[in-house]
């Protein structure tokens, strides 16, 4: 079984777009490249649910749109008999973690990803940031701190880009990549191996083999497709990564419940 569980609901002509039609595009796509099913993970700072836990102007100015339409496009689409899982890309909300998946718990999630995209307050995807004030083993800390705190605290499914600092080609020492895999261990969270790291300036995938090999977690694949066509990118790659790492199975979810079903 070949899983996309990370791609954003758009549609091609006008962006955003939480609507059963715009489902459609990504469902056909996902049949061209052999994807048995698709999961979409909308920015959780999308919503205005959850404006209240965003201290970020970036964050704030996206924070419109409305949760349960989302939703409820998803779940529409299932019911329709398409492939398609419901799922949230959640950033780490730190000391308001708990509060945040209170917000969410009433909805029919089949997976939430975890991810960490901001640490001190500055994006550690958008350079120069927190990059050009600190040491850039001090920066690697800092985000492996973060995203083990996240996968440690219980309310996510899978972590998503789980190496999002190497994406300059800054790569993370082997303490480091095993005080998070000891993390990802010790919270049963499964790992996602993602293609997006191949369009960025690190040009390979997410994680660093390192992380499998340190680590005994399951896997997902992921596109974090924004738009139709990436969807199932550069999967064949990503396979062989995981059978390379010790993967022969991958984890699919169905209301939070994960189970293992053969890879390939």
């Amino acid at each position: 079984m070949i899983v996309d569980y990370h791609m954003h609901l758009r549609n091609e002509r006008c962006g955003i777009d939480h609507t059963v039609g715009a489902v459609e595009p990504f469902v056909e796509r996902a049949r061209e490249r052999g994807v048995d099913e698709i999961g979409f993970t909308e920015h959780v700072y999308y919503f205005e649910q959850t404006r209240s836990f965003w201290p970020w102007p970036y964050y704030i100015e996206r924070c419109h749109f409305d949760l349960d339409t989302y939703v409820d496009a998803v779940v529409e689409a299932k019911r329709r008999g398409m492939p398609v899982k419901l799922g949230l890309e959640v950033d780490w909300a730190g000391e308001r973690a708990d509060e945040l998946a209170e917000v969410l718990a009433p909805y029919p999630w089949d997976f939430l990803l975890g991810s960490v995209h901001m640490v001190d307050d500055h994006a550690i995807d958008n350079g120069p940031g927190l990059w050009a004030e600190l040491p850039e083993d001090e920066v690697w800390q800092r985000y492996v701190e973060t995203l083990s705190a996240a996968a440690r605290s219980g309310h996510f499914d899978v972590l998503s880009h789980p190496d999002l600092a190497k994406i300059y080609g800054v790569r993370g020492s082997d303490e480091q990549y095993r005080e998070l895999a000891d993390a990802v261990d010790e919270s049963g969270v499964a790992l996602e191996i993602s293609t997006a790291g191949l369009r960025k300036p690190v040009a390979e995938l997410y994680p660093d083999a390192r992380l499998l090999q340190l680590s005994s977690a399951p896997v997902t694949f992921a596109s974090d497709a924004h738009e139709p066509v990436l969807v199932g990118e550069d999967f064949e790659g990503a396979v062989a990564f995981a059978r390379a790492n010790g993967r022969d199975t991958v984890s699919v979810f169905d209301g939070r419940v994960r189970r293992q079903e053969p890879l390939g």
